[in-house]
């Protein structure tokens, strides 16, 4: 028999215990379920809210990450549906940041009974480039990621977290972020990247089949405009919310300005 869900991810259920509404919140790479701290207790009041640590981050059962399983996302996915299940889970809206949106998505389509509604926050279906579709990497940007992550761990950390977090006025919260990485074993780190960032769910994106909102900050060093467009253009029953925050972690820099568009989504 294998770890339950709720050790396994260290699954914390928050907010209104007897709600009937329960949201789900999926974190994205190189963060764990503390990423969404400053965004809780705007819906802690109305909902069950559900917060986990993904395989390989956070507190998670570090026995759990075996690297071939995880060599994708549907391991992930898997374990956010083994966690519904264990906790009867139905009708939830689950948000989803970056990869984590990803996972959020493959899960409604899997595991439909469990969602009602899908918020991807920053997230992509495909990060390279390709014919007709610009993902916002080219192979040899991944090659250099791999290499710099191999040769120079800690200084690449030290070099991609306010890059990505775009944030000089708020240096705290690109520290965060590159302390959440450093936690991560450095072969984690490029098993984890390497099933992100040549994910290709173009064609899975295409078989959601609840109600979706899209929300794209300004200046996002992984997920361009143009693949946001892409998620709205072939998610039925989708909408797109640009919002005004810059980089890739808004609901650490700016978490009123998604509360706002979640709010108004559900």
């Amino acid at each position: 028999m294998g770890t339950p869900p709720q050790i396994k991810n260290n699954v914390r259920i928050l907010g209104n215990l007897d709600s009937g509404k329960s949201i789900i919140l999926v974190h994205g790479f190189g963060t764990d379920q503390t990423s969404w701290n400053s965004m809780i207790p705007a819906f802690a009041e109305d909902h069950r809210i559900i917060v986990f640590d993904n395989v390989g981050a956070g507190e998670s059962d570090p026995e759990a990450f075996v690297q071939y399983k995880y060599l994708g996302l549907k391991s992930y996915t898997r374990d956010l549906l083994d966690i519904c299940e264990a906790l009867e889970i139905r009708d939830a809206c689950v948000i989803g940041h970056s990869a984590g949106g990803m996972i959020g998505a493959l899960a409604t389509i899997a595991g439909k009974q469990h969602f009602s509604k899908l918020v991807l926050l920053g997230a992509s279906p495909r990060y390279l480039d390709d014919a007709q579709y610009v993902g916002g990497f080219t192979e040899n940007d991944l090659k250099t990621i791999y290499s710099t992550v191999v040769e120079n761990f800690l200084g690449w950390v030290d070099d991609f977290a306010p890059k990505a977090m775009n944030h000089p006025d708020k240096p705290e919260l690109s520290q965060h972020f590159a302390d959440t990485i450093r936690r991560i074993k450095p072969e984690n780190v490029l098993t984890v990247l390497c099933a992100i960032l040549q994910s290709d769910h173009r064609e899975d994106i295409q078989d959601i089949d609840v109600p979706t909102l899209i929300i794209q900050a300004r200046e996002d060093l992984f997920v361009p405009m143009e693949v946001a467009l892409y998620l709205r253009d072939n998610i039925r029953d989708s909408r797109l919310v640009s919002i005004q925050a810059c980089g890739h972690f808004p609901h650490m820099s700016a978490p009123q300005e998604v509360v706002r568009a979640i709010r108004g989504f559900l």
